[in-house]
């Protein structure tokens, strides 16, 4: 049986078909679409439905946001999902809701050893393991090992608190509190992020970028546009940035290693980490990561991969909804 499986993201919204045997999953028909341009998801699931000409009796969504009694309020775009709304007005049988940090944990048992790239190696040991996912915004999941196999299981972990620790991040800090009010680790390790810490160091350092490259990064996609000229050398700032946030990356990433033991691995989803693998290989990621005091023996016995497979929330979706 076919299943409708989609990744609800806030700049894109990825939608398949896909077909489970135990672990592995066959996906077909996959689409992007971007979400911004649609005023709800019912509306991207009609037009791809229309261009692939396919009908499917259940379908599983990915949404970045949180997941309660079937419904979600998607964190970066204003629309509301409903699983029994969207049952009615689809016409599906069925309809699965669930965190997309959660589908990418559950999305782990489906990937190859050429799905992953290995930043670090750490311990093969069996344990618990979790998901850090910096797109968009930042997500982060878990996977509770009981002796015999992964739980994957939500959080919402990347809108905790974020914690300065020197003079510069104290200074992003105070930046962003009086631009945000509230300041959590999302607002400096995602794509958003990116921006943020441009725009805090452009003014921290007194340096204005070329005109060109200003215009460029307010008017398109800034951390994509940062990254390269951070990758070409052609702006300090942008340099600095990506150095910032790679390292606040691994700081992060490090707090939801401790927080769930994650000895069975620690895995890099969303978008950022798979574009930028060589700047994130010479970066100071593991700096940040391993840099938890006393307890950094433990912190480098945890391997550190980069899932570099775009469609792991889309195969994630379909093992939750066979497993249900």
């Amino acid at each position: 049986m076919r299943v409708l499986v989609g990744d609800i993201g806030g700049t894109k919204t990825a939608l398949g078909l896909a077909k489970t045997h135990r672990d592995r999953v066959d996906l077909e028909q996959t689409r992007q679409y971007p979400s911004a341009e649609f005023a709800s998801l019912d509306e991207i699931v009609r037009c791809y439905l229309e261009d692939t000409g396919v009908g499917c009796r259940f379908a599983a969504f990915a949404i970045a946001g949180p997941v309660r009694d079937r419904r979600s309020q998607a964190t970066n775009l204003p629309w509301r999902l409903d699983a029994e709304a969207m049952e009615q007005a689809l016409g599906f049988a069925g309809v699965a809701l669930l965190n997309d940090l959660e589908a990418t944990a559950w999305g782990l048992a489906a990937l190859g050893p050429e799905d992953v790239a290995e930043l670090h190696p750490g311990e093969s040991v069996h344990g618990n393991a979790c998901v850090v996912a910096a797109g968009t915004g930042l997500g982060e999941a878990g996977l509770f090992w009981d002796g015999l196999r992964h739980h994957p299981f939500a959080t919402e972990g990347g809108h905790a608190d974020f914690a300065p620790t020197d003079e510069r991040e104290y200074a992003l800090h105070a930046f962003l509190k009086q631009r945000l009010g509230r300041v959590s680790w999302e607002r400096v390790v995602s794509g958003l992020g990116i921006g943020n810490l441009y725009d805090f160091l452009s003014q921290w350092r007194g340096i204005a970028s070329p005109p060109p490259l200003r215009e460029a990064i307010e008017t398109g996609d800034a951390a994509a546009v940062i990254a390269v000229a951070a990758s070409e050398n052609a702006c300090p700032v942008c340099i600095e940035t990506m150095e910032l946030f790679f390292r606040l990356y691994g700081r992060e990433a490090g707090n939801m290693a401790l927080k769930q033991m994650a000895l069975g691995g620690v895995f890099l989803g969303g978008g950022i980490a798979p574009k930028n693998l060589d700047a994130l290989r010479r970066s100071a990621f593991l700096d940040g990561f391993f840099d938890k005091g006393r307890l950094e023996p433990l912190m480098r016995a945890m391997p550190v991969r980069v899932i570099v497979q775009p469609s792991a929330p889309l195969l994630g979706a379909a093992l939750f909804l066979a497993s249900q």
